[in-house]
Formats: C-alpha cells, sequence, structure tokens
C-alpha cells in the first residue's frame, strides 16, 4: 500500500502525550494512519501524512489532539503565493513555505 505524504514538516498536528488516556479514538478514525497506540497511549507515527481533517482531535475526550483543520498544507502553499511570509501554516508558527 502507498503511503500519501504531503509536504515534509508542515502540518499543524500536535499530540499532548500526558494528556493521553489511551482510548483508541484517534488511530481508529485516522485516514492515514498517522496514530497509533502503543503502551496504552497513542503516538504519532508518520506526521506528514497528516491531511488534516481533524477527526483525531474532534473525538479525543480530553483534548489531548490538536491540528488547524480544513485545507492542510496548501493554505501554506496559497499564502506563500500570495507573498504571506509570517504563520502561513499555522498559528504561532513561521511560515514553513517561504
Amino acid at each position: 500500500m502507498m503511503t500519501l505524504t504531503y509536504l515534509k514538516d508542515v502540518v499543524t498536528l500536535r499530540l499532548d502525550s500526558n494528556l493521553c488516556v489511551g482510548c483508541g479514538r484517534c488511530p481508529e478514525v485516522c485516514p492515514h494512519g498517522v496514530l497509533v497506540m502503543e503502551n496504552g497511549k497513542s503516538r504519532i507515527v508518520n506526521r506528514d501524512a497528516c491531511m488534516e481533517c481533524g477527526a483525531c482531535a474532534r473525538n479525543c475526550p480530553v483534548d489531548a489532539l490538536w491540528v488547524k483543520n480544513g485545507v492542510g498544507c496548501a493554505i501554506g502553499i496559497l499564502n506563500s503565493v500570495l507573498g504571506r511570509k509570517s504563520a502561513c501554516c499555522g498559528e504561532d508558527q513561521g511560515c514553513c513555505c517561504a
């Protein structure tokens, strides 16, 4: 099976493993297998495969996951083309595409 990868290191997905209670919902709903359960906690295994759909964050009962869902890394590309040089790929991040 081919693994989808978008632009490297631009995904906004974040996991706070200290908050994770190990419910297993995030790997269950992730369409690209970005998350797995390991030792009773969720773990990101391929962050660059994340399409930023937000299913993991919406289904997390303890808000251990965060992602700026929407159009994914395409927003970074478009903002770069428009000449925007800061926070083009996510809140409080430097521009990943400039």
